[in-house]
């Protein structure tokens, strides 16, 4: 079995900086509320290997550092570390050896999200930020035990189907995100809490008024590709 010491040096660097980034955005996922106690986790491949770098298991987010961050091949197999890595990682390896342009994965518990998971809808695309992030719902993927790669698969078939989504809401289970790194993963987290806890209240006051498809891929090609800074 590989260790990191086979890798060269600018793996080795990058293994360094990826465990910075992975560590500190775990802090973010309970600046948002995304997480209790030590559910969730946050993973981040490489570009310089195929390896990805991800929280260990059960460990409370307070003791979180770079160094206790797990370094493992894409098939899930521990390259560096001294804690067990977290109970996902063989999902998280399959969504990476199948989706080659993610470089970041995101799973959390976040309490409207895990809502419409565990009553197996979709979130109604009711909102133009939704067009914006999303290019439609937030799908509900199939029902998979956890600890093999059965959850990873769920993720991957799922999003095959809705190619704008970052998201995609486990059934019985909660979210997992996608994004070109783990701070996109991160954002895209928080934007589904945001629009489920959002879709939820207007549920509550009557019929969501979805928009339609054709409006949707307007607003999401303009937030993709005209928004922010380039």
């Amino acid at each position: 079995m590989a260790t990191l010491a086979d890798y060269g040096p600018e793996v080795r660097a990058e293994v360094k900086q990826v465990r910075e980034v992975v560590a500190s955005l775990h802090e973010q996922l309970i600046k948002w509320n995304l997480v209790v106690w030590t559910a969730g986790n946050v993973s981040q491949r490489l570009h310089t290997a195929d390896l990805m770098v991800i929280k260990p298991s059960g460990l409370r987010y307070e003791y979180l550092t770079p160094s206790s961050m797990v370094v493992c091949d894409l098939d899930g197999n521990v390259v560096d570390g001294a804690e067990a890595p977290s109970s996902d990682t063989a999902s998280h390896a399959y969504i990476y050896r199948n989706m080659p342009d993610v470089y970041g994965v995101v799973h959390t518990h976040s309490t409207y999200a895990t809502a419409w998971a565990a009553t197996g809808q979709n979130i109604p695309c009711g909102l133009t930020m939704m067009g914006d992030e999303f290019g439609g719902p937030v799908p509900v993927g199939p029902f998979r035990l956890i600890g093999s790669e059965a959850i990873g698969k769920g993720v991957v078939e799922t999003l095959k189907k809705y190619p704008k989504s970052p998201a995609v809401l486990m059934q019985n289970h909660g979210p997992f995100t996608i994004g070109k790194d783990a701070e996109a993963a991160v954002k895209a987290a928080a934007m589904t809490e945001e629009v489920a806890h959002t879709m939820w209240a207007a549920r509550q006051l009557g019929d969501i008024i979805e928009i339609d498809q054709a409006d949707i891929d307007k607003l999401n090609d303009r937030y993709q590709n005209v928004y922010g800074q380039h």
